[in-house]
């Protein structure tokens, strides 16, 4: 068996070794370098740009402007990041905006010259978070409002009631490798190096762009270094760079700084959301209010969709969720891990938390009163849950129905416990993949898959294994290339379903295809010996996994694609099943009386998430969402000065994350055994956001149980817990 054993990463020796390349690192002959020039201001127009300065440095090849750029075709969701084509007029919606792109010989020239290109400007007063007018938004972007049962009824007959208010400020994905483009033209072929989760979503946007077929669009992206949503979609920079290389007539490599992260690819926006609860005197939910507002650009909406905890994670018979948003000068916002209920959970789970304590109940204790059975909104069955097994396994493991038995105090750090639950929903996309089984008895998967830090490439050589009966050391991986099978992006917690599955249905049709020469229906296989008795050098299987249909498998013929390029299925939608992963978190935090200091001394988390293909890398992609999560609640947020409506720190310098020193070595994170036959092929489902979920909430739940301050506002800084300590 394969699947369900610890494996190291396929392709950690390439990245350890300096051999992996990404986006960046590619310079086809005759490369010139770009450099964006951004507005300087926030809101208004541009009335000028003066390029002679830039010009007399030597090197520098052009200095494009709006009126030296081709005119776009239309660009339409969901592939592309801003719908607003990018130098095609003077307008101006968020500091940053790309105004001019400076082309040179050398990345020093570029820049030099860049920092030369004089800009003017008609400046109006910037929209900032808490001056927009906050509207409901349009009915196309999704639901905005929703009701089950009488919510008002249901909170006047409840016992106990509580009404709070929770923020999370704009944050920034920051991932290792900024964002970076290489762009070639042969004719009318254009060749892309990206930076992307998703090269699929190249091609259509591209020709779109510049009216070419899309299958003369060649995306190449097998490294992308760390994203968290920043590189989900086609971003503006990305079609500058196709856009000079054309009019240049040589290849131009584009890579983003750091402080052009902040404006050039979009951000988790401010989510301020209300939470009213009430309850009967036994804890049961007698009905949930949830009201959210996100900040989106200007002439562009996004929808974060906070409200989706309350929908979705507890029972009640009486739940109201309304969600608005407010336009503000920035660019257009992105998901961000863990979008939707990584802020939703943060309110939601407050406020729980909120309720137990006036209520006088243990938080886990209200939690299993309002186990969901069933989809609270929906009434479907879950494909499968295990959350119980979770909070059993979690409790054993942390003490918490023990605590109060340990010390409060230790030196000058007063002790708190919290939990909070953590719960996202599961998207599918569909996905393709190809097995080819070689003479010499060596396989080869191959997908378009990009590879992003998750370990998707591990994920395929296991499950391709796992099927052959082979030993995964005699499995190799092509990927992150448009020229290979279709596949989705990887994002949305999906992509292990939907590779996985894909590739579990190729290596299946391989199988199949060896019966045909002899080799037996299951059990081990001596692939080398089965293709040389048959006198074969090669067989091939195609898998195709639909999202919407899941038993569409191994030699198939339909397209999965035939749907779009963005063909999800969000939370089993059009099956009889409603699926999402589950777990909770238990922290214990130390806080300083005196200096407001919190720090992280133990965590325990379980989840319910199905089969779990790899556990080495399940359990670190689990850590690593506990520690990012640390880093919302006490460290990170993106200021935008409000006199210019630009980001106060634009550098890693002013941003604060976590390092080694602030997480303790005691992160307990595990899995309940599960097999959920109806998300996948192999019955996993995904994980990579879920860790990102829940551990807000219950940090600051610790922290009031340390010190009775209750803190509704992240991060969590010292002068919020000594603030609350004086009143």
């Amino acid at each position: 068996m394969s699947i369900g054993t610890p494996r190291t990463r396929f392709e950690g020796p390439a990245k350890v070794t300096g051999a992996a390349k990404y986006a960046a690192d590619n310079y086809p002959v005759g490369t010139l370098h770009g450099v964006l020039v951004g507005a300087p201001i926030a809101y208004g127009r541009v009335t000028g740009v003066d390029a002679a300065r830039a010009l007399a440095v030597p090197g520098v090849v052009r200095v494009l402007a709006a009126a030296d750029m081709p005119r776009f075709g239309q660009l339409s969701p969901p592939l592309v990041a801003v719908l607003k084509s990018p130098m095609q007029d003077d307008w101006i919606e968020w500091e940053g905006q790309p105004v001019a792109l400076v082309v040179a010989e050398s990345l020093e020239a570029a820049e030099e010259g860049a920092a030369l290109v004089g800009v003017s400007t008609e400046a109006r007063e910037p929209i900032v978070p808490g001056r927009g007018t906050v509207e409901v938004p349009p009915q196309e972007t999704g639901p905005t409002q929703e009701q089950k049962g009488d919510v008002e009824a249901g909170l006047a007959q409840a016992a106990v009631r509580i009404s709070q208010s929770y923020t999370q400020p704009t944050r920034h994905h920051n991932p290792m490798e900024t964002s970076a483009t290489v762009a070639s033209w042969a004719g009318g072929r254009l060749t892309l190096w990206s930076a992307t989760q998703h090269s699929w979503a190249t091609p259509p946007v591209m020709a779109a762009a510049f009216g070419i077929a899309e299958a003369d669009v060649h995306q190449i992206s097998p490294y992308t270094g760390g994203a968290f949503g920043a590189k989900s979609f086609v971003w503006p920079h990305e079609i500058l760079a196709a856009a000079a290389a054309r009019i240049v007539g040589r290849p131009v490599h584009l890579s983003l700084s750091r402080p052009q992260m902040y404006a050039q690819v979009g951000h988790h926006p401010e989510v301020r959301q209300t939470v009213t609860l009430g309850a009967a005197a036994d804890g049961k939910l007698t009905a949930v209010r949830h009201e959210s507002v996100n900040t989106t650009a200007l002439s562009q909406v996004h929808m974060e969709q906070a409200t989706q905890s309350s929908r979705s994670n507890y029972a009640s018979p009486n739940i109201g969720l309304d969600h608005r948003i407010e336009r503000i000068n920035v660019t257009m916002p992105t998901p961000m891990r863990a979008p939707v209920e990584g802020p939703g959970s943060w309110a939601l789970e407050s406020a729980l938390d909120e309720l137990a304590v006036e209520l006088k109940l243990d938080p886990l204790d209200l939690r299993l009163a309002n186990y969901a059975e069933k989809h609270p909104m929906e009434g479907r069955p879950w494909s499968s849950k295990k959350l119980r097994e979770a909070y059993q396994e979690a409790d054993a493991a942390y003490g918490w129905r023990t605590r109060a038995a340990r010390p409060r105090e230790d030196g000058n750090w007063t002790i708190g416990h919290g939990l909070g639950g953590a719960g996202m929903f599961c998207a599918r996309f569909a996905n393709t993949a190809r097995v080819r089984v070689h003479g010499s008895g060596r396989v080869t998967v191959e997908s378009g898959s990009n590879d992003i830090g998750t370990g998707s490439q591990t994920v395929c050589v296991l499950t391709a294994a796992e099927e052959l009966g082979i030993s995964p050391d005699l499995v190799d991986v092509r990927w992150g290339d448009s020229s290979l099978p279709h596949t989705s992006g990887v994002y949305g917690s999906s992509h292990t379903m939907g590779i996985g599955s894909a590739v579990m249905f190729a290596a299946r049709d391989a199988r199949r295809r060896l019966g045909a020469l002899g080799a037996a229906a299951d059990g081990p296989l001596d692939l080398a010996a089965v293709m040389g008795a048959a006198g074969v050098s090669e067989v091939t299987g195609e898998g195709r996994f639909d999202a919407h249909l899941p038993n569409l498998g191994e030699g198939s013929t339909d397209d999965p694609f035939a749907r779009g390029p963005f063909n999800v299925n969000l939370g089993g939608m059009g099956t009889p099943y409603s699926m999402q992963t589950f777990g909770v978190v238990m922290v214990e935090v130390g806080v300083d009386r005196d200096l407001g200091l919190i720090r992280l001394r133990r965590a325990v988390a379980r989840y319910s998430v199905g089969r779990i293909v790899n556990p080495l890398a399940a359990r670190s992609q689990m850590i690593g969402g506990i520690v990012w999560e640390w880093g919302k609640a006490t460290m990170e947020a993106s200021i935008i000065e409000p006199r210019h409506g630009r980001f106060l720190s634009k550098n890693l310098s002013g941003v604060a994350v976590p390092v080694n020193a602030d997480i303790p070595a005691d992160i307990d994170v595990g899995f309940v055994d599960e097999f959920d036959e109806h998300a996948s092929a192999f019955g996993g489902k995904g994980i990579g956001e879920l860790g990102a979920t829940g551990v807000s909430a219950a940090i600051a739940n610790a922290v009031y149980d340390a010190v009775r301050v209750r803190v509704r506002r992240v991060p969590i800084l010292p002068h919020h817990v000594l603030e609350g300590l004086e009143t």
